[in-house]
This record gives C-alpha cells, structure tokens and sequence, in this order.
C-alpha cells in the first residue's frame, strides 16, 4: 500500500458515519384533556424525546404515541400538508405539524402544543370539526347550473381559471378561521374558510349560484363580521390570501360584479 492510499483510508468515513442524520433532544409541552377523567381538567404535560434535523413536530408526536404515552391523541392523516387533519397551536401560532420542522423553532426550551383555538376540546389536541363544517356547508361547496345535463364538459379559459386559483387550494384544516379573534368570540361567525369556498365558487365562470352565495354570506355573522387583521393568511399553511379573497367577496356583494 502505498502512502497515498493511506491518507485516503484515513480520510474516509466509516460505514457507520456516512449519511447520519444529527439527532437532539427535544421537549414537548402538550396541553392536555381527558373528557373521561373525574374532574376533567386542562392541564400540561411536557415529553422528551431524542429526534433527528429531518424530523416534524408530527414525528416527535408520534415518538410519544408510540414509545411514551400511548393516550396522547390527536389528527393526522396524510403526513404531506394534504388533508389538514393535524393543524394545531405550536408555539402560538396555527400549523399543520406535519409541515413544521423541529431545527426551525427554538428547541432550547420546551415546544409548546395545543388545540386549535375557538373549537370545543374533545380530548387533547382533538377538536370538534362540526361548528367548522356546518358554516362550509352552508356556503353550498358544489358547482351550480342550470338547464339540461351538458354534453360536453364545461368550458373556460386559462384567465378564467385564474380567477379564482387561490382559493381552490384550501383543505379545509381550520387554521385560518380557528386564528380570527372574531371567531374566538362569536362562534356563529362563518369564518374566513367559509368565505374562501364560497369566493372559490362564486368566481367560477360556470357557476350560477353566486347570488344565492352572496346573500346567504350578508348575514349579519357573515362575510361583514371581518375585521381584516390577517391572522387567517398568516395561519394558512397553504399560502392562500384569505383576506384578499374576503375583500374581494365583500367587493362582489356591493357591485354584484363576479
């Protein structure tokens, strides 16, 4: 072997090295809620757990599940910011956990987590959606035509489209609405993902119930309740102006311009 070879066996890493992902400690302060307990209770609970620099707050949170404290509950689905299941309170702020990376927040101090805000606590981190889906399903989320069945799929142009693009992104995962103080306090607000679904079809160049949308929205719990102080599209995890589209609304029922 020559010395050449040396220094290069020297150098190399080993086996046991290559392509390891740093790991760390880190701390979770969940609050937590047992409907069943004797005096139920809020109260917080903080968990340990060794992650990687890969890793969500959601792998942490199933670290715990699986290896701690198999009666920590909570919503998650999908794992990829699809099916918004798993949108809760972290550090303050609406998130999806799955979506939000444990070496971007402060792992110094213990990662605080808690249920949504402006919903009833079922248990732990799970809320109850009803109040939530209630208002969406009002807005009437389907497309509505009149006259005969089509034979031919319903055209419209790419600007067309556009118009209303936004607001097609939303998955229904409540971090806007449950961040609007408004919300918080009048739990018959609409909220602002109402809204969005009902912009997303009262834009749409095949859709004929924007009026009926518009009057049901002039509510006095509706789109007018919105006070534009933006928690909802800082909330929104998949970057949908919320509140350009809530003015754009309000915008369409003084014009009925749409």
């Amino acid at each position: 072997m020559t010395a050449l070879d040396t220094r290069e066996n020297d150098a190399a890493p080993s086996d046991s090295t290559m392509g390891a992902v740093p790991s760390f400690d880190v701390t979770l302060r969940i609050r937590r809620f047992n409907p069943d307990a004797a005096e139920p209770e809020a109260y917080w609970e903080e968990f340990t757990v060794t992650a990687h620099g890969t890793d969500r707050v959601l792998d942490a949170m199933h670290k715990i599940k699986w290896e701690v404290d198999g009666s920590l509950t909570f919503r998650r689905s999908c794992a990829h910011g699809i099916c918004g299941s798993d949108a809760m309170r972290i550090n303050g702020r609406n998130r999806l956990a799955c979506k939000t990376l444990l070496k971007d927040l402060d792992i110094s101090k213990p990662i605080l987590v808690e249920p949504i805000k402006g919903l009833p606590v079922e248990k732990d981190l799970v809320v109850d959606m009803e109040p939530f889906f209630a208002s969406y399903r009002e807005i009437m989320p389907f497309l509505i035509t009149g006259g005969n069945q089509p034979s031919a799929e319903r055209r419209q142009s790419p600007e067309q489209r556009e118009r209303y693009d936004d607001t097609t992104k939303c998955i229904l995962c409540a971090a806007c609405t449950s961040s609007c103080p408004v919300f918080w306090t009048d739990g018959q607000y609409f909220g602002p993902a109402a809204i969005v679904n009902a912009h997303r079809f009262i834009f749409d160049s095949r859709d004929e119930g924007g009026a009926q949308r518009l009057e049901i929205l002039n509510d006095k719990e509706g789109v007018w309740r919105c006070r534009t102080i933006f928690n909802c599209t800082e909330a929104c995890p998949r970057g949908i102006e919320v509140t350009k589209a809530i003015q754009e609304v309000k915008r369409a029922m003084i014009t009925r311009a749409f």
